[in-house]
């Protein structure tokens, strides 16, 4: 008897071991965890119930896109170096040309379920550099209008019916902040990165660089037409100089009457109102009808493992991950737009929840005029974002003229271009 349960433990105990040796661990690595760390650990869970052969570990999360960039370059070709991470959309160009991370491109053609799974060639393109597929979009972003109700209401707006033009809505933002006891008409997300500028940019129809990216284009008419409208938002508009935390606390706390930002937000926005006052979304001002564009934020998963059996574990789970079952985590968990055709059509995903959620609405309307947040070439994109934040913040702060700082800003990015 005691050579028979001995046996069996043995038995016992190899079998354990087996299971254990055929386990693959992911180390995910991911950004802003304020938006994202609920939504990573649904996702996650759903997918390692479905998959218990597969362990999902998380690094530690990186606060924003560019801190997560420099860290993955930092840590490539070491053992720190995590499995996938999830890298801001205008950054992926940087990995592409210094070739880290995996081309998923033969993993995508090998899968014969890409199209039937909602993966159109559009949503390919977000993240695919010079023929190579450096990731999957995982959530993709436009700039929308959110606005306090109750303010609108108190200045003697409608808000059934916003202003449809920028014109109205600095009108409306002065009205707003005429009102006094601390309140602000409007905060514009100009802080951070380049994002919110490429917006006015791209709505007057402009582009960063000129086609052969050799020379800024940003320093004609149009150009200097984004910087006179932030330029009016101060004298007009009566926006404050602000930090973005607190731009974004004096809306969630009633102090300020319009808000523009990411719709990726929109959830955090949503807690952060409560029943303070009645939250709305729309649609950003029309700058040009023909020609204007908005800029798709957000992020895209890229592996970065070269162990081709942890590879086809992590393009399985990036796939999960960006695909139709995420895009019903991360759109009602963040506000986030789908990056999957299939998700918004099918009910089992997101077929009924615009329906039931108007907020959220303003962001997927836009969809048709997205286009890719703009990649610097060269390695000083990171340095091209900050001088234009820099300079953007001497206009708020009313220390230069639009001119002036229209001429730093591109003289400043012409030389940090490459050669």
């Amino acid at each position: 008897m005691k050579k028979l349960l001995a046996t069996a433990s043995m038995a016992i105990a190899m079998l354990t071991s087996a299971l254990h040796a055929q386990t693959v661990d992911i180390v995910v690595h991911y950004p802003m965890p304020g938006f994202f760390k609920n939504v990573m650990d649904q996702i996650s869970t759903e997918y390692v119930k479905q998959h218990p052969d597969v362990k999902i570990t998380f690094a530690n999360p990186s606060p924003t896109y560019e801190d997560g960039l420099q860290l993955m370059l930092r840590q490539a070709g070491t053992s720190e170096m995590p499995d996938v991470s999830f890298i801001g959309l205008n950054r992926l160009r940087v990995l592409a040309e210094r070739n880290v991370g995996v081309d998923l491109t033969p993993f995508v053609k090998a899968d014969s379920t890409m199209a039937a799974e909602g993966y159109s060639e559009r949503l390919l393109n977000l993240a695919r550099f010079n023929g190579r597929q450096v990731g999957l979009a995982f959530a993709t972003s436009n700039p929308i209008f959110y606005y306090n109700a109750d303010l609108v209401r108190k200045a003697g707006g409608d808000p059934d019916n916003m202003p449809k033009t920028w014109d109205g809505v600095l009108a409306l933002s002065a009205k707003i902040n005429a009102l006094g006891d601390g309140v602000n008409g409007m905060s514009y997300r100009w802080q951070g990165d380049d994002w919110m500028f490429s917006a006015l940019l791209f709505g007057h129809g402009g582009t960063m660089l000129t086609p052969d990216e050799k020379k800024v284009a940003f320093d004609g008419p149009e150009g200097l037409a984004s910087f006179k409208l932030i330029d009016r938002m101060v004298k007009e508009g009566k926006m404050p100089a602000m930090t973005s935390d607190a731009a974004v606390q004096s809306f969630t706390a009633g102090k300020t009457g319009l808000f523009f930002w990411t719709t990726g937000a929109l959830r955090s926005v949503i807690n952060g109102v409560g029943n303070k006052f009645e939250l709305r979304t729309t649609s950003m001002p029309v700058i040009d009808a023909q020609k204007g564009r908005l800029p798709t934020g957000g992020n895209a998963a890229v592996m970065f493992t070269t162990d081709p059996q942890k590879q086809k574990a992590v393009f399985d789970f990036i796939k999960f991950a960006s695909g139709a079952y995420g895009a019903s985590v991360v759109v009602p968990g963040t506000g986030y737009v789908p990056n999957n055709d299939l998700a918004p059509k099918d009910p089992r995903y997101l077929g009924n929840f615009y329906k039931e959620n108007p907020l959220f609405r303003a962001g997927l309307n836009q969809m048709e005029l997205m286009i890719p947040w703009y990649s610097f070439p060269g390695n000083n994109g990171v340095k091209v974002t900050q001088t234009i934040v820099d300079n953007l913040a001497q206009l708020v702060e009313q220390k230069v003229t639009p001119e002036e700082a229209l001429k730093a800003t591109s003289s400043e990015v012409q030389k940090l271009l490459p050669r």
